[in-house]
């Protein structure tokens, strides 16, 4: 009959281990309290760099004091009391007998350095997974009035983080994360795929738009069929060939685009049907992409940051590796929606077509394309 424990029973296998490197940072701070002056030993961490208050608390109270006579300091126990009393006043609940402990735990205070080092890599681990997590919350926050702004300012601050880890272990020539990415999501947005028929079918009404768009491209469309068909639109203008309804339905047909799922009735149905500005909804197209390419890369350096594989070096080729990514789509972002005026003048007349308008004062029509 299996045991089950009283109300008032420790469930000791309820209570997770401590994380590997508290046996770390108790190693450095006992061989502190027990060679003070190995203090000038310790680089590169400060009080924020410990995984716990109290740790945190000793770090600052030993920095803080005045190190004791080694002399005097072997003989007696008035400078640890003075170490402890300091760090109370941060943390209650610490003890003359932890402090006892940690310099039990520490038997090689010589190695004060390399303690310091790896407290000082995971507390990168830490400020990076951290800085990764808030960049995925902000890109897909739809209540932020400026959202792409704000999104690229967190990766402006996940960067500098990257930055900041990467001065500090310079990364070397040596093997890639082999933390898999996280799945890019895949759950239908309904207005995505009504935005991006809209643009197509407003970019095969009005084709001078198209040449305009070069910052626009297959790999933002949410939808495999969405991006052949603005590669079919692309491919006639580069062409200069006819681009209306039917030239775009034939140019589908020899990519091979054309199925039981996508009928040419259909097809021919949706690219006449336009409406508003295709540089809106090509915007529009590219700022999803953007962001959701913000809370991939976020995601996946949080992934970097949580496999204890990833070392120091790795964290930061990985998360530059990322970060492109996103740089990529960025410049093309700052390419669309700079004034008229900073843009490329096209190679060719822009085709008389509607003003560019902000979002349409009224519903578009759309048939949607089975799927």
């Amino acid at each position: 009959m299996p045991h089950t424990p009283e109300p008032d029973e420790d469930d000791l296998d309820a209570i997770p281990p401590p994380h590997p490197v508290v046996h770390v940072e108790q190693a450095l701070l006992g061989a502190l309290l027990l060679e003070p002056q190995r203090l000038r030993d310790v680089t590169g961490i400060g009080a924020d760099a410990f995984s716990t208050p109290a740790h945190a608390a000793l770090f600052t109270a030993l920095s803080s004091l005045p190190a004791p006579d080694p002399a005097e300091h072997s003989q007696d126990t008035k400078w640890l009391g003075t170490v402890l009393a300091a760090a109370r006043e941060q943390t209650r609940g610490l003890s003359a007998l932890y402090l006892q402990q940690l310099i039990q735990v520490c038997r090689w205070p010589q190695h004060t350095p390399a303690y310091a080092r790896i407290i000082e890599a995971e507390h990168a681990r830490r400020r990076l997974a951290a800085a990764a997590q808030q960049l995925t919350r902000t890109a897909g926050d739809t209540t932020l009035p400026q959202r792409v702004a704000t999104t690229l300012a967190e990766a402006d601050a996940l960067t500098t983080v990257v930055d900041d880890i990467a001065a500090r272990f310079p990364p070397h020539a040596g093997s890639l994360p082999r933390t898999s990415a996280p799945a890019p999501a895949t759950d239908l947005d309904e207005d995505a795929v009504d935005e991006e028929q809209l643009l197509l079918a407003t970019a095969t009404a009005h084709p001078g738009d198209i040449e305009q768009m070069r910052w626009l491209t297959a790999s933002d469309f949410t939808q495999p069929l969405h991006a052949g068909l603005w590669q079919c639109l692309t491919a006639l203008s580069q062409r200069r060939a006819p681009i209306d309804p039917v030239t775009v339905l034939w140019e589908a047909r020899q990519r091979g685009l054309l199925g039981p799922e996508v009928r040419p009735q259909e097809l021919l149905t949706v690219l006449a049907d336009p409406f508003g500005a295709a540089e809106h909804w090509g915007e529009r197209v590219l700022q999803r992409h953007l962001l959701a390419t913000a809370r991939h890369i976020g995601r996946h350096i949080e992934a970097f940051a949580d496999d204890p594989a990833t070392t120091s070096y790795q964290l930061v080729v990985g998360s530059r590796r990322a970060l492109a990514d996103l740089s990529a789509v960025r410049t093309r972002w700052r390419h669309a929606t700079a004034p008229v005026s900073n843009k490329d003048t096209p190679v060719r007349a822009r085709a008389a077509s509607p003003p560019r308008a902000g979002p349409p004062q009224a519903a578009a029509p759309t048939t949607r394309i089975s799927r």
